[in-house]
């Protein structure tokens, strides 16, 4: 039989907040966090803006030396952690730690800890290689090092699947508790992209918006969309079996009741023009949440401001949820925070449980100019409150990815 999986913990830090509340009500209100970016000199680059994390001195919550030591990556995953341990009130409680595993995907990792000793390597000599490149290049050591902060002696999986590597993570944990192997897991995903090869790589691929205007450059279902915006950022979740969640007292959030996840086996960057591996992504989600398409009260799309995404995310969307997909609120929130690759889906999901407790539904900000092609409710503008009892995150990422993950509103009288 298989088991109900809750979520008692979420930290987020992000573009436009340094932790869930902030991050959230600045989302609802519709504030952009995409600006020029600061972390390195753009003057004689194509592209000069991006979704940086503002104001958060890693020091104020990690040991000086361990921030030192560390990839962006791995210091924005561990404040992220933080704020979800302490949300779900497992600081100091006894459990059992054998069955508390850790799923923090990332699209690329410790990119600047490669750049910077590649860097090393070519003007100094291979000798002068810092020792903690390679610990701090590779994606499986985020969650390593989350749990070693918190022992947590399970299953270290991390998913790198593009853009929806938080959402197959959050994914994989939620089986994991479900089917009886963990009781507890901090699931989600984290990522640092922007420095020179991080922007300039997805450059080169002619991905990003090159207008350098941050209130025009990420603009979901607008005819005018040209790319993504880079963006940088972690969500973590706390995913826990229900009864153990209650024998505790923990804070339950909401419910997680589906995930569905395909391949498009099609193209290394671009989607399935037919966006049928989208549209059996969602009908795999709905079946295992055993709900109906008219259920669902609110989805966060994907929604990268790039042509081609946005386009066949619609038409997945309408595949898959029939005559139902008009009558949903649908939202891109990239369209404040930029798109932070395999981090996404966590800043998402969290998005999308914080919508659930409170009905509100944050916009899609910039869309002035709606493409014919997508012609579903974004929520254009401005937040809208409606009561919700499901809520869906979707992430689709390069090499044919897609992943979808439901949540359902806590009952209080459970």
């Amino acid at each position: 039989m298989k088991r109900r999986v809750v979520v008692t913990g979420m930290g987020l830090v992000s573009p436009v907040g340094n932790t869930v509340e902030e991050s959230f009500n600045n989302l609802v209100a519709g504030k952009n966090g995409i600006d020029f970016i600061t972390f390195y000199d753009v003057t004689d680059w194509k592209v000069k803006i991006a979704g940086e994390v503002k104001n958060l001195n890693f020091e104020d919550f990690l040991d000086k030396k361990e921030v030192k030591r560390n990839d962006r990556v791995a210091n924005l995953a561990l404040v992220a952690a933080g704020e979800a341990y302490a949300q779900a009130l497992l600081e100091g409680v006894e459990i059992n730690r054998k069955r508390f595993g850790t799923f923090i995907g990332s699209g690329i990792g410790g990119l600047t800890t490669i750049f910077e000793e590649v860097k090393t390597s070519v003007t100094r000599g291979q000798d002068r290689i810092s020792p903690f490149f390679i610990p701090n290049s590779i994606i499986n050591l985020i969650g390593a090092k989350v749990g070693i902060k918190y022992q947590a002696y399970g299953p270290n999986l991390a998913q790198v699947s593009a853009c929806s590597a938080a959402t197959n993570s959050i994914g994989e944990a939620f089986r994991y508790i479900r089917d009886g192997y963990l009781e507890i897991a901090l699931a989600g995903g984290a990522e640092a992209p922007i420095n020179d090869i991080g922007v300039g790589g997805f450059s080169s691929l002619k991905a990003l918006n090159f207008s350098n205007d941050p209130e025009v450059a990420s603009v979901p279902f607008d005819s005018r969309r040209s790319g993504f915006v880079i963006a940088e950022g972690a969500g973590i979740l706390v995913l826990e079996e229900y009864e153990h969640a209650k024998n505790r007292n923990a804070p339950i959030l909401a419910e997680m009741v589906g995930y569905g996840t395909t391949s498009d086996a099609f193209h290394m960057t671009s989607p399935d023009n037919s966006a049928k591996g989208i549209e059996e992504c969602l009908r795999i989600a709905l079946e295992d949440a055993k709900i109906k398409p008219e259920q669902m009260g609110y989805i966060n799309a994907h929604g990268t401001s790039t042509i081609l995404n946005d386009k066949l995310e619609t038409l997945g969307i309408k595949k898959a949820f029939g005559d139902a997909a008009y009558g949903i609120n649908i939202s891109s929130t990239k369209s404040m925070t930029g798109h932070a690759l395999g981090a996404a889906g966590a800043i998402e999901t969290i998005t999308v449980i914080k919508s659930l407790q409170t009905g509100l539904i944050p916009p899609t900000i910039h869309l002035d100019q709606p493409d014919p092609e997508c012609d579903l409710n974004y929520t254009p503008h401005t937040f809208v409150k409606r009561d919700l009892e499901y809520a869906m995150n979707i992430n689709i990422g390069f090499g044919g990815q897609n992943a979808a993950i439901i949540f359902k509103k806590v009952n209080e009288n459970e």
